[in-house]
């Protein structure tokens, strides 16, 4: 699959999900009614919908069907946003801006902005839960605890623990990598591995497709590290130089900006090499790989 190919099929796999995001959460105009609005506010706000990507991307890549994995796909897309919504508070990161509009903190209030994660958390569990049925039983309930375990005290929301206490800490290189790996990268990496359970995935391929998402979700974090020093508000769609002004560790400020690109490309480069067993069906995760390292926003 050559890069036009590839970029293309992404393209297709945002307009499978998107559609899906719609079908799968309640209307707007259901009660409670501003809930509803507001979930679909924080859900549809745009983004580069990564996660999903790599759920469907991953599914292909191990011979599977993508449309047998649009609803893990959706959930996953409803757990991260969840993720989004509760670190925006001002009790968290207090940010104002996201995807280029007013958090939904701001919009909603704060309290709805609580529930409205919580209820897309739920959700998206709902819909981990509702593919147990039949054949797909022992897929489901496999990907429900690896989702469980990825965003828990062991996963992302342990990371975000870590990132709030080492606010005003120089942290060395492996404590950083630790906190980034548990905030960031264990959703990406169980997000592909899901891809490949739904595909039905041998353990083999399925350690692969592990190896592959935790150098992407370390490189992710790192570009990310990077961006908020070089990125603008508008370019980024959130503010720039938080990272900064929170006295955060960061890899800018421990390697510098040089050196930090350089260990960004090498982490591509080690999920490129992850993918070396597969062939042309992994193009759409060479592609999102080469895309996280290059990005500018």
């Amino acid at each position: 699959m050559g890069p036009e190919t590839a970029a293309a099929t992404l393209e297709r796999d945002r307009g499978r999900i998107e559609q899906a995001l719609v079908r799968f959460l309640p209307a707007s105009t259901d009660p409670p009614v501003r809930l509803h609005e507001a979930m679909r506010y924080a859900l549809f706000a745009g983004g580069k919908r990564l996660r999903h990507l790599l759920v469907l991307s991953g599914c292909r890549t191990c011979g599977g069907d993508v449309e047998d994995a649009l609803n893990v796909a959706a959930a996953m897309e409803m757990i991260h946003t969840y993720s989004l919504v509760h670190d925006d508070l001002p009790a968290m990161d207090n940010d104002t801006m996201r995807r280029g509009k007013p958090t939904t903190h701001v919009v909603y209030g704060e309290a709805l902005a609580i529930l409205v994660g919580d209820a897309l958390f739920t959700r998206g569990f709902e819909l981990f839960a509702g593919a147990a049925a039949g054949e797909r039983s022992a897929a489901a309930l496999s990907i429900c605890g690896r989702v469980a375990e990825a965003v828990g005290s062991r996963g992302m929301v342990g990371g975000q623990v870590l990132d709030l206490e080492a606010e005003g800490k120089r942290l060395d290189r492996a404590a950083l990598e630790e906190t980034h790996r548990m905030k960031t990268g264990r959703l990406i990496t169980v997000s592909v591995v899901s891809g490949g359970i739904c595909a039905g995935a041998d353990e083999e391929r399925l350690a692969a497709l592990a190896r592959y998402g935790d150098a992407l979700g370390l490189a992710f974090q790192v570009v990310d590290d990077i961006l908020d020093v070089t990125g603008s508000d508008a370019r980024l769609g959130k503010s720039a130089g938080k990272d900064e002004r929170a006295s955060k560790s960061t890899f800018p400020a421990l390697l510098g900006l040089d050196a930090s690109r350089e260990e960004a490309d090498r982490l591509v480069s080690q999920a490129l090499a992850a993918l070396d067993g597969f062939g042309e069906e992994a193009g759409s995760l060479r592609h999102l790989a080469r895309f996280v390292g290059a990005r500018d926003h």
